[in-house]
């Protein structure tokens, strides 16, 4: 089986690997470096360090469209995406014998989109999962082939549920893909029926307002936007990032404020109250909430709405 692999970011990598080992990957195919951290400077992408560890070919174009007569000439048997990052257009889905096969985050067609996971964990869900279908034109709405279910963990932030996912789908990929190439797995369309979208996130939706947000809102953000781009609010006019919270059930401050009630940094919401656990304050490190209380010498904080 000849292969070529499109992701970009850390849950894709997984599926590379799973993919090495079950076929001969022709081409990886991933997003151009970009600068990150203080200096600025051009980083690989998860995916690419991970083919150069693997020996494997390695493009970066500006667009996926660039490459097309490339992934001609490999007369590849199928193509892998996961997390890509672009969507892939028409005339490169027919490219390959067995066109392209999609590792996606949830289970279709709920969460079609580029944010299955976050908006899963902002929506409550209770379960989720991993689909593995073929491309089509459409945003996620090609036919199955497999797909595998799990619950979400009550505590489970976006971070900690992608990585899950991640391995569960490098496991689906290998147990089927090779079946699906050599014509023994059909594919089975996809209902509309309850279908969903997953919108990409913004960081305006991270912010929490205390003044409106209930309880169980409030928690839900910061798992849901755990590791980015991080649920926050502001405080006596600073922004803080909210990165550990849960509900209580005792009397907490009134709504917008937030007070040290015995060992516990209780910010208040309209239903009650959040224990906030871990924050970061605006150009500081993370720290636990305690830690930050007692810096400012345990003086109650105000919500302040940001500006605009």
């Amino acid at each position: 089986m000849r292969a070529a692999f499109y992701g970009t970011p850390m849950e894709a990598v997984p599926s590379l690997r799973a993919l090495a080992q079950t076929a001969e990957v022709a081409l990886v195919t991933t997003r151009p470096d970009k600068p990150r951290g203080r200096s600025g400077r051009p980083q690989p992408p998860p995916v690419k360090e991970a083919a150069a560890e693997l020996g494997l070919p390695v493009s970066q174009p500006g667009r996926a469209a660039h490459d097309l007569e490339r992934l001609r000439l490999l007369a590849a048997d199928v193509a892998v995406v996961v997390a890509y990052g672009q969507i892939l257009p028409r005339e490169l889905l027919e490219v390959p014998r067995c066109g392209f096969v999609n590792v996606h985050f949830s289970l279709l067609p709920r969460w079609r989109g580029a944010s299955p996971v976050v908006r899963a964990i902002l929506a409550g869900d209770e379960l989720t999962g991993v689909t593995l279908m073929q491309l089509d034109a459409g945003m996620d709405t090609g036919p199955v082939l497999a797909m595998h279910p799990t619950s979400v963990g009550p505590e489970e932030t976006a971070g900690e549920l992608t990585a899950r996912l991640a391995d569960m789908g490098a496991e689906l990929l290998a147990a089927h893909l090779p079946a699906y190439v050599a014509g023994e797995l059909a594919p089975r369309p996809q209902p509309d029926t309850g279908a969903t979208a997953a919108a990409r996130v913004r960081v305006e939706e991270a912010f929490v307002d205390p003044t409106r947000h209930r309880r169980e809102a409030v928690v839900r953000a910061v798992r849901a936007f755990d590791p980015k781009p991080g649920a926050w609010t502001e405080l006596d006019g600073v922004r803080l990032k909210l990165w550990g919270a849960r509900a209580v059930g005792i009397p907490g401050p009134v709504p917008g404020r937030l007070e040290a009630v015995e060992d516990k940094v209780l910010l208040g919401v309209p239903d009650g109250a959040v224990e906030l656990i871990e924050v970061q304050p605006e150009g500081r490190r993370r720290m636990s909430a305690g830690e930050w209380m007692r810096g400012r010498r345990l003086q109650p904080a105000r919500f302040t709405p940001p500006a605009g």
